[in-house]
């Protein structure tokens, strides 16, 4: 899917643009099939996702969420927004983008982020040349 405000390609899915933070048009709404369920993002995380599920869980702007997140995290006294944080990083199942979109991107005839360039580990030595 194509942002209309920045014309940079995001994930089908997404209710906000992640390069210019634009709302997006309800047509990825529209096509969710079933319920709706919270998960972490995997395209939109700083840390765990957690902050980038509850967003799109919420079609809230995710800097707005983390900013709220951040201040009850402060006002608890960290202990509470931080084991909480712990809690829905660890029982939240991650949402995985759709394969085509978020491939990296590849040179021909190498395999995607594969360096074929020779690397020190194939110097014989531990990298010392003799």
């Amino acid at each position: 899917m194509i942002c209309p405000n920045c014309r940079k390609e995001i994930a089908e899915y997404s209710n906000f643009c992640s390069f210019c933070g634009a709302r997006q048009a309800e047509v990825a709404a529209a096509r969710r099939v079933g319920p709706k369920r919270l998960m972490r993002s995997s395209t939109d995380s700083k840390i765990g996702g957690v902050c980038g599920g509850l967003a799109e869980y919420f079609e809230a702007d995710p800097g707005i969420v983390r900013i709220v997140v951040t201040l009850i995290t402060i006002a608890s006294g960290f202990v509470f927004g931080i084991l909480s944080y712990v809690v829905a990083w660890v029982i939240l199942p991650t949402l995985q983008p759709e394969w085509g979109l978020h491939r990296l991107p590849t040179r021909a005839g190498t395999a995607a982020g594969v360096n074929p360039s020779p690397s020190i580990s194939s110097v014989p030595y531990g990298g010392i040349q003799t």
